[in-house]
């Protein structure tokens, strides 16, 4: 599945979710990332950073059959793209 994260988070835990989506996903731009993971990969993601949002965050998961089913349009200069690694 091809999943892409959002996140809106307090500033003390910006890095934090960073850090654990990084683990699983491609940073693509502030605040959002995304790639290709397993069902299983999937659900360890979300416990993860499940353990470090507080209640007044929030983190969005737009989940895709696979990247051939989600189509990007970029305004202006793009940050990383998923297919820019060797």
């Amino acid at each position: 599945m091809y999943v892409v994260m959002v996140y809106d988070v307090a500033v003390e835990r910006v890095a934090k979710v960073l850090k654990v989506g990084r683990r699983y996903l491609t940073w693509v731009q502030n605040s959002v990332l995304e790639g290709e993971l397993s069902p299983a990969r999937f659900a360890r993601l979300k416990v993860e950073v499940a353990k470090v949002i507080e209640s007044s965050d929030a983190v969005r998961f737009y989940v895709l059959p696979d990247k051939g089913a989600l189509r990007v349009e970029i305004l202006g200069t793009s940050k990383n793209e998923p297919n820019q690694f060797i």
